[in-house]
Parts: structure tokens; C-alpha cells; sequence
């Protein structure tokens, strides 16, 4: 589905991608649905300059690069005896990088253990053990083969035309602080289980967009399909996040984070600044750009000043919030939540 926006027949059309992916090993999901939308931007450089995307791509190598060696580490072959029933690895022909049985891992990866002893998130370990780094190793770990694939596809879908357009400092920051965020309310929320994976900073780049679309509204022409457009995937992808096992908790955390960095760092310059000749210098951007902009600043450093003193604290989000298990899973009767 695509979505064409213009402004006074001076702005070009370029496509942008929607879609975000999540879980871990013992909270793991399908990636939520990808759908492309197209937006435009100014034939002016001064607005968007033609970068070339070179951290995505790189993203996307490292976490490759590190799930091959978690399974180098995992070394399937060395533990297969101890496995229940005698089961053997999974494509054993590939030696050391040989896949856990399905029953311990379904999605063709490490157990995890190794997954925990690589970085993976997991409350005891942060908070009890002081391991704070989990809070952002965990978002470069994959429960598998399945789960990286998923994840890296739907960075690549969305986070390569969003770096095109802003550059990799503005992307970077806000992939790296939703993933974060994701963390961290992970961490309040679910303390009986260990987290990986990049959906807190994929489900950042979704909100950044969102944001995005709100703080730039008066460029868009067809700002209604737009919204519904975004707000479809949005709401798709959260459904998702209530199945059993996954991490919805990262997917509303890293989501709140971008969402309120795209106020931050996406502000695009009203036209009549960048077409400014020979008269009075204007105020670059719009007044209710500026006021989201101290908004979500104000947000965003009192949300994660707060939830950072909780969790230190070794205090548990749902006691706060006895609704919010709701989020992570709703019992119906083809499954349960229990131990979930």
C-alpha cells in the first residue's frame, strides 16, 4: 500500500518501509507485518540531503556476525548426549554451528543458556549482579535463524530509507536508545525469563515514523491515508505482542522511545525558511514543532530517569500497573498465560 504526498509540485516521491520484528528465546514472536509507504520529501538539499546508508547495513552485519559466533560458543555436538530423550542437534552436518533440537529451541539457534552467558537480558542478572550492559547487548542477540531473519529483514525494510533521509547519527541514536527503552520496560515487567532480540529498537524506528508524519504534518497532502496507514501496522504489530512468549513489553517500550525521538530528531524545516531569497530570515521551524520538541525532550529524559531508578530499585512494574500483564499476554482458550 502507498501513500503519495506532494508540496506545491516541488517535492519528489521516495518510498519508505514500516515494519518492525521481536522476541527472544524464551519470549519470541513472528515479526509483525511489513507495508511500505511512500512519502515525500523537498527537491532541496537544505532538506534532505541524498545520504548514503552505510549503519544499517552494518547493523545487519553485526548481528550476523554475532549469532554465528553464538553458535560457535553453543557448540550443539559437545551437550548433545545430556539432551532429553537423546535428541540429536539440528543440521548436524554443519559441526560446531549445529542447531539445538526443535523442542529446546523451535526456531533453529542456541539454547539459553548460551544466550545468557553471551548478554542476553534477564532481571537477576541486571539488577541483583549489577550486569546493567545487558540493557543493550541484549538487542544484538538472536533466539535463531527464524528470529534473525525475521529482525533483519524488516531493519532493512524500514531502517536503510530512513537513514537515506536523516542521516545515520539521527537513525543510529534513535535505534540504539529504542532498544534500550524496550529494555528497560522489559526488565520492570518480566523478571521468570531472559530477553533477546531487536524488536525494542525495530519498534523505534516504527514510532519514529509515526512522530514523524505528526510533527511534519502540514507537508503532507494526503495526511489522513497516511496516518491510518501507520497507525494500521502500528496496531497490527502490538496485536501481535500479546501471543504467549513474546516480549511485548520491549515492543511498547522501544515503540514510546522512537515515537518520542522522531518529535526530537525528525522535525523537518517549514518550506518557507529553505525557499527563503532576499528576505528577512524566518523561524526555521513551525511554533507547534518547537513545543513538541520540548515535550518529548522533557518525556523522554523524565521516562527513563524514572524507570531506570525502579528497576535499580528492584521494584516490579506490575505492581504498579496490575492491568499491564495484559500487554504481554491475554489468555483465551487456545492458550495460556500461565508461567508467561
Amino acid at each position: 500500500m502507498a501513500v503519495g504526498d506532494d508540496l506545491e509540485n516541488r517535492m519528489s516521491v521516495k518510498d519508505r518501509g514500516i515494519g518492525s520484528g521481536g522476541g527472544d528465546q524464551s519470549r519470541i514472536g513472528p515479526p509483525p507485518m511489513p507495508i511500505a509507504l511512500s512519502y515525500s520529501e523537498f527537491g532541496d538539499n537544505a532538506l534532505s540531503s541524498p545520504w548514503t546508508s552505510w549503519l544499517v547495513p552494518l547493523f545487519v552485519v553485526a548481528n550476523v556476525v554475532l549469532f554465528a559466533v553464538a553458535m560457535f560458543v553453543n557448540n550443539c555436538p559437545s551437550h548433545a548426549e545430556s539432551h532429553r530423550f537423546n535428541r540429536h542437534c539440528v543440521a548436524d552436518f554443519l559441526g560446531r554451528l549445529s542447531f539445538e533440537p526443535l523442542r529446546t529451541n523451535p526456531l533453529f539457534g542456541p539454547s539459553s543458556h548460551t544466550l545468557e552467558k553471551l548478554g542476553a537480558l534477564e532481571w537477576n542478572r541486571v539488577v541483583e549482579e549489577h550486569e546493567a550492559w545487558r540493557l543493550l547487548t541484549c538487542i544484538w542477540l538472536h533466539a535463531g535463524v527464524i528470529h534473525l531473519a525475521a529482525n533483519m529483514l524488516s531493519l532493512v525494510f524500514i531502517g536503510i530509507r530512513l537513514e537515506q533521509q536523516f542521516g545515520f547519527v539521527r537513525i543510529g541514536v534513535i535505534y540504539l536508545l529504542s532498544g534500550l527503552g524496550g529494555s528497560i520496560l522489559s526488565s520492570l515487567f518480566i523478571r521468570n525469563s531472559i530477553s533477546v532480540g531487536a524488536s525494542g529498537a525495530l519498534f523505534g524506528l516504527l514510532g519514529s515514523m509515526l512522530s514523524e508524519l505528526l510533527t511534519n504534518w502540514t507537508i503532507y497532502s494526503n495526511k489522513i491515508a497516511a496516518l491510518l496507514t501507520l497507525l494500521f501496522v502500528i496496531l497490527i504489530n502490538l496485536a501481535i505482542g500479546i501471543l504467549p512468549h513474546v516480549d511485548n513489553f520491549a515492543h511498547v517500550g522501544g515503540f514510546l522511545t522512537g515515537f518520542f525521538l522522531g518529535f526530537v530528531l525528525l522535525a523537518r524545516p517549514q518550506f518557507k525558511w529553505l525557499a527563503r531569497q532576499n528576505l528577512p530570515l524566518r523561524s526555521k521551524y513551525k511554533p507547534y514543532q518547537y513545543l513538541l520538541w520540548l515535550l518529548s525532550l522533557a518525556l523522554l529524559i523524565a521516562g527513563f530517569v524514572v524507570a531506570l531508578l525502579m528497576l535499580f530499585r528492584g521494584e516490579d512494574g506490575n505492581d504498579h500497573c496490575h492491568w499491564c500483564r495484559y500487554l504481554r499476554c491475554i489468555p483465551t482458550s487456545s492458550w495460556s498465560c500461565d508461567g508467561v
